[in-house]
């Protein structure tokens, strides 16, 4: 199972933006069942879950983002988006997406560097 993940971007404080992480290759049955998530990590600062999906379309969000990120997903594309809105630059991070099922997987991570 390979994730790619993608949109990330330049925006100004303020501006939207929203991240893909697609899986691909041969995906067991059984890990269709699992959890997406976004991290992020910002220059100088541990890994931190942003915001988290599961198979059920169940959500989970750090308190610094809800009511201006929402995560979603396609199980027909086997992707997960985060639209991302009212950035700031405190929101500059790599952004990584995350699955957990009987196995963890890693994308590389998407550049989001929010400034004027």
């Amino acid at each position: 199972v390979q994730l790619q993940a993608s949109g990330g971007g330049l925006v100004q404080p303020g501006g939207s933006l929203r991240l893909s992480c697609a899986a691909s290759g041969s995906i067991p049955r059984i890990v269709r069942i699992n959890v997406t998530g976004w991290y992020r990590q910002a220059p100088g600062k541990q890994r931190e879950l942003v915001a988290a999906i599961t198979s059920g379309g169940s959500t989970n969000y750090a308190d610094s983002v809800k009511g201006r990120f929402t995560i979603s997903r396609d199980n027909i594309k086997n992707t997960v988006y985060l639209q991302m809105n009212s950035l700031q630059p405190e929101d500059t991070a790599v952004y990584y997406c995350n699955l957990e099922s009987v196995s963890t997987y890693w994308g590389q991570g998407t550049l989001v560097t929010v400034s004027s």
